[in-house]
């Protein structure tokens, strides 16, 4: 409230922003307590007893600041001048708009503490390219926005001292990042112990051009699994017969692996759909060659994981789909009406209230590039299908509604898309998952389909058959190397090989067993015979000794597999053929001229068992009545040396199998599991580094339900190769995680 100022002598006192009770007397300094700005505009004056107004210094306007204990504060006397109330002040700041030297015309102004950091931090041009061409990289933005006006004003505004680079020039600087991680990345896995697995996955432009994407996968020195990609190989054609040979060699030597392969997975879908069989056959027998060159000792070779497990259930989902193609076409036609009206939404939603329907899902259309999309629309109209039923009732133009068999076939297909679902979500984890996780869901699929084929219902027979079909060949193909992979497993070893076997297999389930524990040998002995120096005279020098783990007593000259073993039969049968040919052996006795180290362990069984019937008491002849001698125990020393001696010759491998499985938890940590127990099982545990390295799939988290593949843009196949790997690798590299090596040196030959 303004009033006219009173004829009263001036007391001055020192005003402040607090709303404490203010005394005429002086008050003493406290820190901390600051002065108002409006005070450079007002006076402040007492009244009375206990009644202090302020004065306006330019039109002489007395304002109320403090009566008795209420203090009225500053925010009135600020709007006073701020807002032009002040008649003398706003007058002369028309007289002279631009002069800033009368500070008493000048409207009080906050107060604002300096900020301090980054006015300080000089400009860096070389820094701002860095981060300009990590952008590019990370976000896949054509090396062309450099040159774009918008991008270019933009920076402009944001920083106006960067000069914006050139086309060549953030090209350059893209490549050598690329570069930098590449030779940090190089120094890492130099130093890995073990061995190095190899995916391949393919794009293709519209050109026709492929491009191979292999990716590494590995554990390192503290047992962490990696998983990261390696080269972008550019190939005339991915039907050549020597294209993915090319690139598996290109790659091997860019990063010095020629003799560190262990593993080979690619996608063989890719050739089923493009090529005729013959080509395919001529693909796969190219890489199984240059497999057996480069991967001489493991399984002679023959480690070539020839399908991926993502695009194998990919497949399996797809062909389910189609056999109910009319059916899923209903619902995703009746979804669509709904969503594309608000008025048949509202409807549909007031519609399941009053049905009470207990399902709070909501149906949405789905997305048929990726088959989960599909599952789960399918999943949320079947929990709202009274609705779907009763909907014509309400809407007179829905004339889409399934009928009840057509739900009934959508609910059966949707349990065998949710198997489906369930066995690649392990794909879909932050992580990659380690080799033994994958036999849980490979073998669940492949028991329920066997189940499925042989149901009284037609529909589900008729529905699984052509699935069964389909993963029999991947089962086929990979379940030796599933199996080895959860051998490895502690908690389960060959306990769980038996028991999944049994119900597979049935009364077959025993050769199928016999064909993995002789795998599982024969893989552990190429391991000891690595670690051992190869003797001039070996023949001679296993007839003096006999197979023990102190001197491998294995033939390092790897041999080539009996006739149709891991070669060209069908794997099922040629592991029909090799338990056959064990049997035969075991009959009839190994050759004299070479000896395998399978062949040495079943002989060194025979022979045991054979000494152990000589020295049966009931065998041994004896001239005197009794064949005990004194208190009977007098061979008892020989035989605890006996018995000692064989157990310090058990095998690592046959040591580990016959101690006893550790609890089944759900976060297990198989790598740290290994990890303690290295020491204890030091050539097994490098054995199992390398298994359970093994890649299954090619395609990353994003990509495992996409039903159709990625090709490669117009924009990034008119790139140069170099420059097009290096943004590719670059990027995987730069979300892999920091450099694992900050000092390394960067290799500048390209």
């Amino acid at each position: 409230m303004e009033m006219e100022m009173a004829e009263i002598p001036v007391t001055p006192i020192t005003p402040t922003d607090n709303n404490g009770p203010l005394s005429s007397e002086a008050q003493p300094n406290k820190r901390g307590r600051k002065k108002s700005i409006v005070w450079d505009h007002f006076t402040v004056e007492t009244v009375g007893d206990g009644c202090i107004r302020a004065c306006c210094n330019q039109c002489k306007k007395s304002f109320a600041y403090i009566t008795g204990s209420k203090l009225a504060g500053t925010s009135h006397l600020k709007r006073h001048i701020a807002s032009g109330m002040c008649q003398v002040s706003h007058q002369r700041n028309q007289r002279t708009p631009d002069s800033k030297t009368d500070n008493a015309t000048d409207e009080p102004k906050k107060r604002y503490r300096t900020k301090t950091g980054f006015a300080n931090i000089p400009f860096n041009q070389e820094r701002c390219n860095h981060e300009l061409a990590k952008m590019i990289i990370m976000h896949e933005y054509p090396l062309h926005i450099v040159e774009h006006p918008g991008f270019i004003d933009f920076v402009k505004t944001l920083q106006p001292q960067f000069n914006m680079v050139s086309f060549n020039t953030i090209q350059g600087d893209c490549v050598s990042m690329y570069l930098k991680e590449k030779q940090n990345l190089f120094n890492f896995i130099s130093e890995i112990p073990g061995r190095i697995s190899l995916t391949l996955d393919f794009q293709i432009s519209n050109q026709t051009v492929g491009y191979v994407f292999l990716t590494g996968q590995f554990i390192d020195t503290e047992w962490n699994l990696h998983r990261c990609l390696l080269n972008v190989v550019m190939v005339h054609s991915l039907d050549s017969e020597n294209a993915l040979q090319q690139a598996v060699v290109s790659c091997l030597s860019d990063w010095h692996l020629e003799n560190r392969l262990f593993t080979l997975t690619l996608d063989q879908s890719l050739f089923t759909l493009t090529l005729d069989q013959s080509s395919n056959e001529n693909i796969d027998g190219s890489l199984r060659a240059l497999f057996s060159v480069r991967n001489p000792y493991m399984f002679h070779g023959q480690l070539l994981v020839g399908n991926c497990f993502a695009r194998v259930i990919c497949l399996l989902a797809q062909e389910a789909l189609w056999t109910v193609g009319e059916t899923v076409k209903k619902i995703r036609e009746s979804v669509k009406f709904v969503k594309t009206s608000d008025t048949h939404e509202e409807t549909f939603y007031n519609l399941r209230e009053q049905l009470k329907v207990p399902s709070m899902k909501e149906i949405f259309m789905d997305d048929q590039t990726k088959w989960n999309t599909t599952y789960d629309m399918l999943v949320a109209a079947c929990e709202l299908k009274q609705v779907f039923l009763c909907l014509e009732t309400s809407i007179p133009d829905y004339k889409l509604a399934p009928s009840m068999d057509d739900w009934k076939q959508v609910e059966t297909l949707c349990s065998y898309l949710n198997l489906f679902f369930d066995a690649i979500s392990i794909l879909t984890a932050p992580m990659y998952p380690t080799a033994n996780a994958f036999y849980h869901e490979v073998s669940k699929v492949q028991l329920e389909l066997t189940h499925a084929v042989m149901s009284t219902d037609p529909f589900i027979s008729n529905l699984t058959k052509p699935l069964k079909e389909k993963f029999d060949r991947y089962w086929s193909d990979c379940f030796l190397v599933l199996a080895i992979a959860v051998v490895m497993d502690p908690r389960f070893k060959m306990k769980l090989i038996e028991f999944s076997f049994s119900r597979i297999y049935g009364d077959e389930a025993g050769m199928w067993i016999k064909v993995v524990d002789d795998g599982i040998h024969e893989l552990y002995h190429e391991y000891i015979s690595q670690a051992l120096p190869q003797p001039e005279n070996f023949v001679e020098e296993r007839k003096e000794n006999i197979i023990s783990e102190v001197n491998g007593g294995i033939n390092p000259k790897t041999e080539p597999l009996e006739e149709g073993y891991f070669q060209e039969a069908p794997p099922e049968e040629a592991y029909l053929q090799e338990a056959r040919h064990e049997e035969a052996y075991l009959q009839e006795g190994p050759p004299k001229e070479e000896v395998s180290h399978n062949e040495v362990a079943h002989q060194e069984v025979a022979d045991q068992q054979t000494h152990h019937q000589e020295v049966t008491p009931q065998e041994i002849p004896s001239q005197d009545a009794l064949i005990s001698v004194g208190d009977g125990l007098s061979d008892f020393e020989v035989y605890l040396s006996e018995v000692g001696g064989s157990q310090q010759m058990k095998l690592e491998l046959d040591q580990y199998l016959e101690e006893s499985l550790l609890p089944r938890i759900q976060d297990f940590d198989i790598l740290g599991w290994w990890k303690l127990n290295k020491t204890k099982y030091p050539t097994l545990s490098r054995m199992a580094s390398d298994i359970l390295s093994i890649p299954f799939s090619v395609v990353g988290p994003e990509s495992v339900f996409d039903c159709q593949r990625k090709m490669m843009d117009n924009y990034r196949s008119s790139l140069l190769p170099v420059t097009l790997e290096a943004l590719i690798c670059a990027k995987d590299w730069l979300q892999y995680g920091a450099s694992l090596s900050p000092n390394a040196a960067v290799k500048m030959e390209f």
